[in-house]
């Protein structure tokens, strides 16, 4: 993270905190990895699903410590952080399990600790190594993580990005209402309660408008205004930004000198001592993305993702930790980008939606001029709510996946109770991404069609003596040997 976004006493403080994390690891080797998500891409059945197999023998034939037989055992622990809600599992994997509805999203932050005993694959780590590990999993929203490039920006900044943004496209029509009522008003005149309620409100209507299921937009700072918890009517989130500001300071006691306040009170509320207090303390990363969703959605929301990623990636300083590392500021060492929903297509479009996601990885790392050492794309299902089959279609034999359409969901005009399973054909996706990216970048993509279905959970089967078996996934195995299979080596 680049120096400018904190303070000197900010920085003091962070090493102070990453040498003590540093010091209880000595005693409890502890990775703490970061799980975040851009709209609603999975973060809860991520955490609920990586838990469940962990803990019940799940199929994970690419987790080599447990494939090996080298983890005799894996158990939840209190967390560290007594300030921090913890993680409710047990909720969630009820919900997924017994009641086969997906868990609510996450709202705010929390924390799971799951301990794994093992035998080192080295005799050499057998002589010296515990042979144990506790893996402090970090739940929260990703719009906190977008809100991590504010610390960069004054307000005026901010403002101008934003608006010239909500100037394009969809955004303009999504953003008329807020926007009007900014131009309306004067923004040198005296500042009044009222009207800065009035401009927060509209500027937050136009979020919720950017983040809803129809458009899917994926920047959408500051992530407060969409998830306020305890600061909602607070100061801090009653200001939006100002079109059009004179390139002047201020005046005192206007409009515009009580938005900058409120905007760095809102940096200095919200956004520092996240990155103080849980970001900056975090080893590995898993960053969750719906681009099935994007793509459904139209080249709008694709590019707003790429855009999204750019700011996220941004955040990420890649490469390994040491005593040094700690002092100047940790790292995180690992990232991975998780496409999630795999499951909603065919097997042969796997590899595509990885692919297609690893290009608007490698394009968001070019704008920033960052490497992509230590940073993996995957595309994964935490939970298999699909199976595949296929249907003869005349000399044709058409590739279809098979599963129970959420109560209400509407397919080819036929509304789905919940309870009777379909096959639909999910679409395919190219097998180059680059001609789609070509095309985007013209302004003339026609992206490919994906059918989007809301799928329940699917029903587990009992073994003998009536356990539940462990969650059905795709990749999730993968996904846990990147991010914390060579600490169990």
């Amino acid at each position: 993270m680049p120096p400018s976004l904190t303070s000197f006493s900010d920085d003091a403080r962070i090493a102070f905190d990453n040498l003590a994390d540093r010091a209880s690891g000595l005693l409890h080797p502890t990775i703490r990895l970061g799980v975040t998500g851009l709209s609603r891409a999975g973060k809860t059945v991520f955490i609920s699903s990586l838990v469940h197999n962990l803990l019940n023998g799940g199929r994970l034939p690419l987790f080599e410590s447990l494939r090996s037989g080298r983890v005799s055992s894996v158990r939840l622990e209190p967390q560290p952080d007594d300030a921090i809600p913890r993680f409710q599992y047990e909720d969630h994997i009820q919900a997924l399990v017994r009641d086969r509805i997906w868990p609510d999203s996450t709202r705010a932050i929390s924390e799971l600790r799951v301990t794994l005993d093992y035998q080192s694959a080295s005799g050499w780590g057998r002589m010296f190594s515990r042979g144990k590990l506790s893996i402090d999993i970090v739940d929260y929203p990703g719009e906190w993580l977008l809100d991590l490039p504010l610390l960069t920006k004054d307000f005026r900044s901010f403002a101008q990005d934003t608006v010239t943004l909500a100037r394009t496209g969809i955004r303009q029509e999504l953003a008329a209402e807020w926007l009007a009522l900014s131009s309306s008003i004067d923004s040198e005149a005296p500042a009044d309660e009222t009207t800065a309620r009035r401009l927060a409100e509209a500027f937050a209507g136009y979020l919720r408008a950017c983040k809803s299921d129809e458009r899917s937009l994926s920047t959408l700072p500051p992530g407060r205004f969409l998830l306020p918890g305890d600061l909602e009517g607070s100061p801090a989130l009653t200001f939006a930004p100002l079109p059009d500001m004179l390139d002047t300071k201020a005046p005192k006691g206007s409009l515009r000198a009580m938005m900058e306040r409120r905007y760095d009170a809102y940096k200095n509320i919200v956004v520092k001592p996240f990155f103080r207090e849980h970001f900056a303390r975090l080893d590995r990363q898993i960053v969750l993305v719906d681009a099935l969703q994007a793509i459904n959605r139209g080249p709008e929301a694709v590019q707003d993702l790429e855009r999204a990623l750019t700011d996220v990636l941004a955040c990420f300083n890649p490469g390994h930790n040491s005593l040094i590392s700690s002092l100047l500021g940790k790292r995180i060492d690992k990232v991975l980008v998780a496409a999630t929903k795999a499951d909603h297509l065919h097997h042969e479009s796997h590899d595509r939606l990885e692919r297609l996601t690893g290009r608007l990885v490698d394009r968001a790392i070019q704008r920033i001029g960052m490497a992509g050492a230590g940073i993996e794309v995957m595309a994964i299902a935490s939970v298999r709510a699909t199976r595949e089959a296929t249907v003869q279609d005349g000399s044709d034999v058409i590739p279809v996946i098979v599963g129970t359409p959420i109560a209400g969901e509407t397919i080819n005009g036929e509304r789905f109770d919940g309870l009777r399973t379909t096959a639909i054909f999910p679409g395919e996706l190219p097998e180059n991404p680059e001609s789609l990216f070509r095309q985007l970048d013209a302004d003339k993509a026609a992206l490919p069609e994906i059918n989007v279905v809301r799928f329940r959970p699917p029903a587990l089967d009992e073994a003998a003596g009536g356990l539940k078996l462990s969650v059905p996934h795709i990749r999730l195995d993968r996904a846990m040997q990147f991010l914390f299979g060579d600490r169990l080596a």
